[in-house]
């Protein structure tokens, strides 16, 4: 089987991250040769930028900026981890992409789509081939991800309002590319969920 570049997007506290790495362990085991990354971050440029993005107050960045700021991370990623790994024959799991960009700055910070596309289009160039949107209910979503206390809760605390912006915007991404995005129920257990994803490895 040739590499694969797989996404997992979805709203913060959706359980994603723990999807992502159940899926990227899973396919390790069944002979994979393959790496996880994250976003923002999975090179030294971008974690930096990771840093800038995901802490402060909710308006230390304009939307615009951010979607500037998550760009240059992408970019940096892009050259530095994913596209050499797809190069040379590694699967690549990744915990957020481009759509993340696309619903969090594009859709949910203004009229900014457009401008999110166009970026997306001139730099990058390069989508998934395969992406789980995990949906769960915003406000136990909400609770998880404040629950962490990770000290990267700049977006959550945007607030509840915001939560459930983002998963009308998630929504509306799976339907607009149904050839590679997946939507999954995440308001069930963990368990239950991998079992559903396992089944496109």
């Amino acid at each position: 089987m040739s590499a694969r570049f797989i996404t997992f997007e979805g709203i913060d506290g959706s359980g994603k991250s723990t999807q992502s790495r159940r899926f990227a362990d899973l396919l390790r085991d069944q002979g994979t040769d393959l790496i996880f990354t994250r976003e923002p971050g999975g090179s030294a440029g971008a974690e930096e930028i990771r840093n800038l993005v995901l802490t402060g107050e909710t308006d230390r960045w304009s939307a615009e900026t951010e979607i500037l700021l998550f760009t240059a991370a992408r970019r940096d990623h892009l050259e530095k981890t994913i596209q050499p790994a797809l190069d040379a024959g590694t699967t690549v799991v990744c915990d957020r992409f481009a759509d993340s960009t696309r619903v969090y700055q594009g859709a949910t910070r203004g009229d900014l789509r457009s401008k999110v596309d166009a970026l997306h289009e001139l730099m990058i160039g390069r989508e998934p081939d395969l992406t789980f949107i995990i949906d769960m209910d915003p406000a136990v979503a909400l609770e998880r991800g404040l629950a962490r206390k990770s000290g990267e809760d700049r977006f959550e605390d945007f607030g509840l309002g915001f939560q459930e912006t983002l998963r009308h915007g998630f929504l509306s991404l799976a339907k607009a590319f149904p050839d590679r995005c997946v939507l999954i129920d995440g308001n069930r257990t963990i368990d239950q969920i991998a079992s559903e994803i396992a089944a496109y490895t």
